[in-house]
């Protein structure tokens, strides 16, 4: 099969012939039809610190992705061969405290797909059924297929707090941060507010739903509250860029009592008032990944009751490039111009 491959501790992947992978009793194969490229992925071709770190090459990258089942295990049973599939890239053990206790997404001994193990970068790939999830709605493309992964990620954070008549605060424009603006209106927000620096992006904010899209580089949030009518400060914030400015300008702009949930990265150190957390009683919340697996049935069935929904999170992709192109679809989501950027496996059939 053809596959994006990291042959070894160093930059780049290359596009070569790769064995296919074998399916085990209790695995399922999938045949990839899309797959998204995530900011993981950039890191893994980079082969920067964080990559060299954390991955063990030999590699096949990717985990966003979506395919159609084309072999099935001795013990599998409930998926099935023909299945449209996306999967859940965290691969957990099933036996640590969280796992008993039905908290997976919390699993001490989690396995990320494409990061250490390989991935959907290639024709083929095998997930334990475990970590299979079937799109019964007709209406899923592959494309958007592709993106359940980050869309994951945008409703685990949005939803960690009731959202309905909240004014909202979303730091960081990139794909998932636009996908939580779209699900934030859709569950009730009042006001959503969204920050970035990147002209292209806080445009798309707008047509995502937000009320006002703020570039940071020239409008602080305090102006922003004010343009909004906002008398007080905002409920809940969604920390999405990982950057160093933002979670402490989100804290110096949040209401008593107001609610954070960090999804974004830092790459370095933030230095933030504590004093203000406690005494304005601030609630700051980790999120990783996806809850496994409501936030998986949270996504679809949202997706599939409001039509709206669906094609604004359907418009976070603005590339599409066949599998041989891959660098410059690496190129493209370098940039930061756009939105997702998903690369497209058929071309091999």
């Amino acid at each position: 099969m053809k596959a994006l491959y990291k042959s070894g501790a160093h930059p780049g992947f290359e596009l070569v012939d790769r064995p296919e992978p074998e399916t085990g009793t209790r695995d399922v194969k999938i045949k990839v039809a899309a797959t998204g490229l995530c900011g993981t992925d950039l890191h893994i071709q980079a082969w920067d610190a964080w990559a060299a770190e954390t991955i063990n090459a030999p590699l096949i990258a990717g985990h966003e992705f979506y395919g159609e089942v084309v072999e099935v295990g001795a013990d599998v049973h409930d998926v099935k061969i023909g299945d449209k599939v996306s999967g859940e890239g965290h691969v957990v053990c099933g036996m640590c405290r969280n796992c008993r206790a039905g908290r997976r997404h919390m699993c001490i001994n989690t396995v990320s797909v494409g990061v250490q193990r390989d991935g959907a970068f290639a024709e083929y790939v095998v997930i334990p059924e475990s970590n299979v999830w079937v799109h019964h709605d007709p209406s899923i493309t592959p494309e958007l297929g592709a993106i359940f992964d980050p869309l994951g990620n945008a409703v685990h954070t949005a939803l960690s707090y009731g959202l309905v008549g909240e004014d909202v605060l979303i730091t960081g424009a990139g794909p998932i941060g636009l996908m939580a603006v779209a699900v934030a209106r859709h569950a009730g927000a009042r006001k959503i507010a969204l920050t970035d620096v990147s002209e292209p992006r806080l445009a798309m904010a707008e047509s995502m739903g937000a009320d006002l899209a703020v570039n940071v580089a020239t409008t602080r949030l305090r102006d922003a509250q004010r343009e909004l009518g906002m008398r007080e400060g905002f409920d809940v914030g969604l920390e999405m860029s990982g950057h160093r400015t933002a979670l402490p300008e989100m804290i110096d702009n949040m209401n008593h009592g107001g609610r954070i949930a960090m999804l974004g990265l830092p790459s370095e150190s933030i230095d933030i008032n504590w004093g203000k957390v406690v005494t304005h009683m601030l609630t700051l919340k980790g999120i990783y990944g996806r809850e496994m697996f409501e936030t998986w049935y949270a996504m679809s069935a949202m997706l599939s009751s409001n039509q709206v929904l669906r094609a604004a999170v359907a418009s976070v992709v603005t590339d599409r490039l066949p599998a041989t192109e891959w660098e410059q679809a690496f190129e493209i989501a370098r940039s930061g111009r756009g939105g997702k950027v998903v690369l497209d496996w058929t071309v091999f059939s």
